[in-house]
């Protein structure tokens, strides 16, 4: 993991969603969708689940910033396409 990752992710509960508020464009609601989904896949540790909510935002929005916006197929669709695209999900909690 690099170092600017690493800082960011071990920031404050509210530091690190304002992260993502202004790198993707995600409210509050939407971030706190995307905590419990990965939660209930078991992704326990705090440091692994937001390494996971990072990668996935990625994902989504690539290295650009996003619009918070997830199309047609929705959040859940992408958390779900996100999941099984990632073999090493199992490995990393």
């Amino acid at each position: 993991m690099n170092e600017i990752k690493e800082k960011i992710i071990n920031k404050t509960d509210l530091h690190f969603l304002r992260y993502c508020q202004g790198q993707y464009g995600i409210n509050r609601g939407v971030y706190n969708t995307i905590e419990q989904w990965f939660y209930n896949k078991k992704v326990y540790n705090i440091e692994s689940r937001r390494q996971y909510i990072l990668d996935f935002l990625k994902h989504v929005f690539g290295e650009n910033e996003g619009s918070g916006k997830f199309g047609r197929e929705g959040l859940i669709s992408n958390l779900q396409h996100f999941w099984v695209s990632v073999p090493e999900h199992k490995n990393k909690h």
